[in-house]
């Protein structure tokens, strides 16, 4: 079964075309990955997917469901939904367990012993417990990433969102969350990530997506478009990865 399907997706700033007549298919289990230079809409793809953008023309259909008719419960699919930013985007003055726990419990109406038993389980299994009580701002950029990675799958949703959650980090520090995207993926968790890391989108990837003036030019497995891509496009934008990678 499909967890997501995108139709015909049209999305405009004004005069300027972000997204144009893009389709898209995530089956359930699998991570789909979406590479681009920035500016080819793979963020703003995110967003309307996650309903935070409006989109101008096209479908959205999250387990069979569309959810980009304009008459539906943005609130009630967000609860099956999970992103994670690159700015984190955790509560301050909210504890590590206090931010993992807020949507279970307010949200989706869990008791707070459940919630944070839960969120326990998890922080244990990804070396975090002792910062259960910290606040964000005595962690490192990866903790942080970590934990919001965390806070976005406590509601269990059905499908993940990661944008590029490795760009704001310090290049030692990348590792440590990429490790628990890898652990995700081997749970089956169903995700779409946008990144500019391409040894990490060989690793998890099921599909990988090379995105251009806001269409998929390209797309296979991780093998081919990566490793023998067949569009100028594709190749042109990998050699440049290469390049700067070699800086």
């Amino acid at each position: 079964m499909n967890v997501l399907e995108v139709k015909n997706l049209r999305k405009s700033f004004e005069d300027h075309l972000v997204i144009n007549d893009l389709s898209l298919t995530v089956p359930d289990h699998t991570a789909t990955v979406l590479i681009g230079s920035s500016g080819s809409g793979k963020s703003t793809l995110l967003r309307c997917i996650n309903l935070l953008d409006t989109i101008d023309d096209g479908s959205i259909y999250l387990d069979g469901k569309e959810i980009s008719d304009p008459e539906i419960n943005v609130d009630e699919v967000r609860k099956n939904l999970g992103m994670v930013f690159q700015s984190f985007n955790l509560f301050p003055h909210m504890s590590v367990l206090d931010n993992i726990t807020l949507s279970p419990i307010r949200v989706h109406k869990v008791s707070k012993t459940q919630a944070r038993d839960e969120a326990m389980t998890v922080l244990r299994r990804f070396d975090l417990a002792d910062k259960a009580d910290q606040f964000p701002d005595r962690l490192s950029g990866g903790q942080q990433q970590r934990v919001a990675i965390i806070r976005s799958i406590a509601v269990k949703p059905r499908l993940l969102l990661l944008d590029e959650v490795t760009s704001a980090l310090d290049p030692v520090l990348v590792n440590e969350v990429l490790s628990i995207v890898r652990d995700l993926k081997s749970d089956g968790m169903a995700m779409v990530l946008a990144t500019h890391e391409m040894g990490f989108a060989t690793q998890v990837a099921d599909e990988v997506c090379f995105l251009k003036d806001g269409n998929i030019v390209e797309r296979g497995p991780a093998s081919q478009v990566i490793s023998a891509p067949q569009q100028a496009e594709t190749k042109d934008f990998l050699r440049r990865v290469h390049e700067a990678g070699r800086l």
